[in-house]
């Protein structure tokens, strides 16, 4: 069968079927599993995805938690990513970019080899480190304003033309892509940065990093950075997988999922997308 197309037309059709703007990040860490899955991540993974997949449009796999546990991790994160399936969009949150050869190994690797649909990209090396991922049918997702309080250190520093340092990466990475392949990740936790990006960039999606745990807002969020498209991939992660640590973990990890869809679906109405 041929491979489903997950373009920007996809996402939003995702959108309108699920009444959805949420991302789910499989951050899964041992520590964390309850204990009545025997510390096993694989079977961890599936009954979340199972309980989750009528609730979401994509699903993030974070490769760090993988790689922690050696060439293990590695098949776990495979056959999580097989599991996942082709309704709805599989990121790879691995944050990846170095010279050319080496993006393009990489780019290999998680498109090609893996099967995933888009990468978090840190752009920091420029153009030639960056363009190796463009690839028909993949998305890109560049790194911009993180959610996390270091943020502050770089990515809000003021240049001399006035800019900061997160806008110039967003303006200048705009021209490497387009609005059909590129996505930024703006963390829930500075919304009014994300209204003045979304009047900047009317047509990108952003992925939303920071809600839930993290303490972003989700209906100011939504108001400052929803447009006709929906526009946002909202992620959630810890929240929604360690919503109980019972044997009723799933269980949880839906309801959670579904009140947060609860605050969406009026922002949804609102832009005229249900």
């Amino acid at each position: 069968m041929p491979e489903t197309l997950k373009d920007k037309a996809f996402l939003i059709q995702r959108i309108k079927e699920v009444n959805s703007l949420l991302c789910i990040g499989l951050d899964t860490a041992v520590s964390k599993l309850p204990i009545s899955v025997h510390q096993d991540v694989l079977t961890f993974n599936k009954a979340i995805i199972d309980a989750t997949r009528e609730e979401c449009i994509a699903y993030k796999p974070n490769f760090a938690f993988y790689e922690a546990l050696g060439p293990k991790g590695w098949e776990l994160l495979q056959h999580t990513i097989e599991y996942i399936g082709d309704q709805h969009l599989i990121i790879a949150d691995a944050k990846r970019g170095d010279i050319g050869n080496t993006s393009a190994m990489y780019a290999k690797a998680i498109f090609d080899e893996m099967g995933c649909d888009a990468i978090t990209v840190n752009p920091y090396m420029g153009e030639d480190c960056v363009s190796p991922f463009y690839k028909v049918g993949k998305w890109v997702i560049i790194l911009a304003l993180t959610s996390n309080q270091g943020s502050h250190d770089f990515q809000k520093q003021t240049l001399h033309n006035g800019s900061k340092l997160y806008q110039e990466v967003m303006q200048t990475t705009a021209a490497w892509g387009s609005a059909n392949d590129t996505m930024y990740v703006l963390g829930a936790t500075h919304p009014s940065e994300v209204e003045a990006c979304r009047k900047t960039f009317p047509d990108h999606f952003f992925l939303i990093p920071g809600i839930g745990a993290q303490g972003g807002d989700l209906d100011a969020i939504c108001e400052a950075g929803m447009n006709a498209e929906g526009g946002l991939l909202i992620n959630a992660s810890r929240s929604i997988l360690y919503a109980d640590s019972g044997v009723d973990f799933a269980k949880a990890a839906q309801k959670e999922a579904s009140r947060m869809n609860a605050l969406i679906r009026p922002h949804l109405q609102r832009v005229g997308l249900i």
